[in-house]
């Protein structure tokens, strides 16, 4: 198939982006990385008495970047839940109209978290955690960075004029 020919296909996939790809890899190594140390905790709590609390420290931290990372990539994709009620049920100036509104929140909400998560890794550049000692602006960045990927999906889908569309064969629940 030509790239003319898939780009005319619309149940033709598209390549992924590498920042998708590489987003997507590191998820799966944070789970399986959050897998491991909690599988090797649970074994040593129950079967030894006993437990790495280094594990802890990683696999929450782990989860918090695992968590950031996937709102960015499910937002990417359009696969954010989504309520409809009221723009099913109103003409398209008035669903344009909300369009608009719904994305101006959107980006007061992601200011409002960028300016806080900035603030929290400044602060956290002299806190340190307990066991490991990494500096505590290392959890606070995960959220910084989500902060900074939603900012640029809202970008792009403010010059599109419209939110990316679920990926084929989402659940569509009416």
């Amino acid at each position: 198939m030509t790239p003319a020919a898939a780009h005319d296909d619309p149940g033709a996939t598209r390549a992924k982006p590498l920042a998708q790809r590489l987003a997507e890899h590191f998820m799966v190594l944070a789970l399986a990385g959050m897998v491991v140390a909690v599988f090797v905790n649970v074994v040593l709590r129950y079967g030894f008495g006993t437990s790495i609390v280094s594990y802890e420290e990683i696999s929450r931290l782990l989860f918090v970047w695992l968590v950031a990372v996937g709102t960015i990539v499910a937002a990417v994709e359009g696969s954010h839940l989504g309520f409809d009620l009221v723009t099913s049920r109103v003409g398209p100036r008035t669903r344009r109209v909300l369009f608009w509104l719904s994305q101006m929140l959107v980006l007061l909400c992601m200011g409002l978290l960028l300016w806080g998560s900035w603030q929290q890794v400044q602060a956290g550049l002299q806190s340190f955690s307990t066991v490991l000692g990494y500096p505590l602006a290392l959890g606070a960045a995960a959220t910084l960075v989500l902060a900074v990927g939603l900012l640029a999906v809202l970008v792009r889908d403010l010059r599109r004029g419209s939110p990316a569309q679920p990926p084929a064969g989402a659940l569509d629940i009416e």
